[in-house]
């Protein structure tokens, strides 16, 4: 059993269509508007986090593994969450991963090299105060920003130490 959090965009939030959301966000604002409160808005857009079509390929994955592929690697083996098992080429992930910290601005103070929870350790603590002084892009949504580093270090770890990583 599992559960899915899912960010809602504006287009999505407000559109009319069958899956959308534009109900709830006109029953939500009539009920605050009824409490005295403004209405709810100031809904951004949808972030677009992914790397063009290497999305699959960088977040996707199962195995990651230091060696070259030209495309990833579909094997029929149960990978504990789906019925089949993803191999990525770390040197094709990481220019995606590199391109995507690049566009946050994910800052050199990130841990390079990670030991058990040093990364989740530094976003749990570190991070959140940076967050006061050093805005942008990676500031405004510390979940993705983890992950952008996540992806990255695991290519970057993989690389250097010619091992594969698995996402379990």
């Amino acid at each position: 059993m599992g559960a899915y959090l899912v960010s809602v965009g504006a287009d999505e939030w407000f559109g009319e269509e069958e899956d959308g959301w534009g109900e709830v966000a006109s029953a939500l604002n009539a009920e605050l508007r009824q409490r005295g409160l403004p209405p709810y808005v100031d809904v951004p857009p949808e972030t677009d986090f992914a790397a063009g079509s290497g999305q699959a390929v960088l977040c996707g994955w199962t195995v990651l593994v230091p060696i070259p592929l030209d495309e990833e690697i579909w094997l029929p083996i149960d990978s504990g969450y789906y019925e089949s098992t993803m191999v990525a080429g770390a040197p094709q992930v990481l220019p995606l991963a590199e391109k995507l910290a690049a566009a946050i601005g994910l800052p050199a103070e990130t841990p390079a090299t990670c030991d058990n929870l040093d990364l989740s350790t530094w976003f749990c603590n570190r991070a959140k105060e940076l967050v006061t002084t050093r805005t942008g892009p990676w500031s405004t949504d510390l979940d993705a920003a983890f992950y952008v580093a996540l992806f990255l270090r695991a290519a970057q770890h993989s690389i250097r130490r010619g091992c594969p990583i698995v996402s379990t």
